[in-house]
């Protein structure tokens, strides 16, 4: 259908709604009573209402939550006027882009168990990028079938007009949902001129949704990626976090790369694509890393796992500065992990991502190889405190980091390995029996080390609690009287 047909027009089109599609915006609305009532207000005030974007999209495949989203022709200000007496909550963080969000218990007695509804409500708009902008300009508009026209995909360009329940679909989104593929509007040139962040958007439902990218929109995103430069690093983390939270991340960061959006926002990854040849054999970098990420996700407990996931998928990105080809014909990568690590917190840092999360992935990744000197299990009781103790807060997702890691054809070699780890887990856990790992300290502290010493505070007693924690790593718990010996006897030797 022509994008410039009128609205009459897109609205006639409701009847050929299939019965199973009616029954789904049904559902919705039936288990979604606070949206009728928020309906009712909104045309008491002379205003339209309609469920819109992802709500729909969502309800029509089966997987609506709690999170709402509406438009409407009335402007902010009004907008709150009517929401502020209705909601239990009221929060205007967007409204500068014409969006006002709030919180809505449901009804008792709906058979929601009177769960909260986040809604958000945004007025109709059309906005653009200024070529040399980070920030789009806000236009409102009047027509619900131009603010349609203006959003990311077709998929997500639906709506439910309230409170008459009537689906508007102008852009074909419910053809593209059945065949589960990702289309614009308008032209993917114009979309994605409109707000570049929407290239990462494609790769982000891909791997969220299933969906396949019409080739038009892949061919767009590959012309334009250099326009992804303009968005803050900001809303690109906050894409790229969804990316790699959703049910199949490696769909998404392959089209990235494919498109080559990675190589402007995430380039450590396209660079692991090391070229190979016949005479220096060695592990696709690239395609091992994708497989780390599938095999740390199936080792999740529950919820998807942020830091372990960015850990899986940015664990090796020191090999491309590190490979070396020996001369017996191997490949080499000699601390790749340290150089890794460095990265990882440099790229990280640029994202805007938050300090502690670029600590434990930096680390994570420097401590990734570590496990492989076990070898058959010849690691001392002081090896395996340290490794303790180094891994930290962090152990349980080393421990996934460290079992991913293992991608070997070889059936023997790999479960040689995962014997060797369980080896090492079950002495973790014999250890801590034993000895108390999470928080191993000297068997004297700063203030024992003074009385003992007789000497009051200085560099002196970080030097002797140094001492005192080696002892405890090297040969565990020591007991008072062997600690203060020990202590006396390195005193009189400085």
């Amino acid at each position: 259908m022509p994008n410039d047909r009128n609205e009459t027009q897109h609205r006639q089109e409701a009847p050929g709604l299939g019965q199973a599609q009616r029954q789904a915006v049904g559902e919705l609305l039936r288990v979604s009573p606070v949206a009728d009532d928020l309906a009712e207000r909104f045309a008491q005030a002379g205003f339209a209402l309609a469920l819109v974007g992802g709500s729909v999209r969502d309800a029509l495949l089966g997987r609506l939550g709690n999170d709402l989203d509406f438009t409407t022709d009335a402007r902010p200000e009004d907008v709150l006027r009517i929401v502020r007496p209705w909601a239990d909550a009221v929060w205007e963080v967007g409204i500068a882009f014409g969006t006002v969000g709030c919180r809505k218990a449901g009804p008792s007695g709906s058979g929601d168990g009177r769960q909260d509804y986040q809604l958000e409500i945004t007025t109709y708009r059309s906005e653009a990028y200024d070529r040399s902008s980070r920030k789009p300009e806000v236009v409102y508009g009047d027509s619900l079938v131009e603010d349609l026209r203006r959003r990311d995909f077709t998929v997500n360009a639906m709506a439910v007009a309230l409170p008459r329940k009537e689906f508007i679909d102008p852009h074909h989104g419910l053809a593209d949902l059945a065949q589960r593929e990702l289309r614009t509007p308008g032209t993917p040139e114009e979309s994605f001129s409109d707000d570049p962040l929407r290239m990462m958007r494609a790769a982000r439902f891909a791997a969220q949704l299933g969906f396949d990218v019409a080739e038009p929109v892949r061919a767009a995103m590959a012309d334009m990626a250099d326009r992804i430069d303009i968005v803050s690093a900001e809303r690109v983390r906050d894409e790229l976090n969804k990316l790699l939270l959703s049910d199949h991340p490696r769909t998404g960061v392959t089209l990235l790369v494919e498109s080559g959006l990675a190589e402007r926002v995430l380039p450590e990854i396209p660079a692991l694509r090391l070229e190979r040849d016949e005479h220096h054999r060695h592990k696709d970098v690239y395609e091992h890393s994708l497989t780390v990420l599938e095999q740390a996700i199936d080792l999740e407990d529950g919820e998807p796992d942020l830091v372990l996931r960015l850990s899986a998928l940015l664990h090796d990105i020191g090999k491309p500065k590190t490979r070396r080809f020996e001369k017996d014909g191997r490949v080499s990568f000699h601390h790749h992990e340290v150089v890794g690590a460095k990265l990882t917190k440099q790229r990280l840092t640029r994202l805007k991502y938050p300090n502690e999360i670029v600590k434990d992935v930096a680390r994570l990744v420097e401590l990734h190889l570590r496990f492989h000197g076990y070898g058959t299990g010849e690691w001392t009781d002081s090896a395996v405190r340290r490794y303790v103790r180094d891994a930290g807060p962090l152990l349980d997702r080393l421990h996934k980091l460290t079992r991913s890691d293992c991608t070997t054809r070889n059936k023997r070699k790999a479960l040689a390995l995962s014997r060797a780890y369980d080896s090492l887990e079950e002495r973790i856990e014999q250890l801590k029996e034993q000895e108390e790992l999470e928080a191993i300290r000297p068997d004297l502290n700063g203030n024992e080390i003074m009385d003992i010493l007789a000497i009051g505070p200085g560099p002196e007693i970080g030097r002797a609690y140094r001492h005192m924690l080696e002892l405890r790593m090297e040969h565990g718990p020591l007991g008072r009287d062997a600690a203060v010996a020990a202590l006396k006897e390195w005193w009189a030797a400085q």
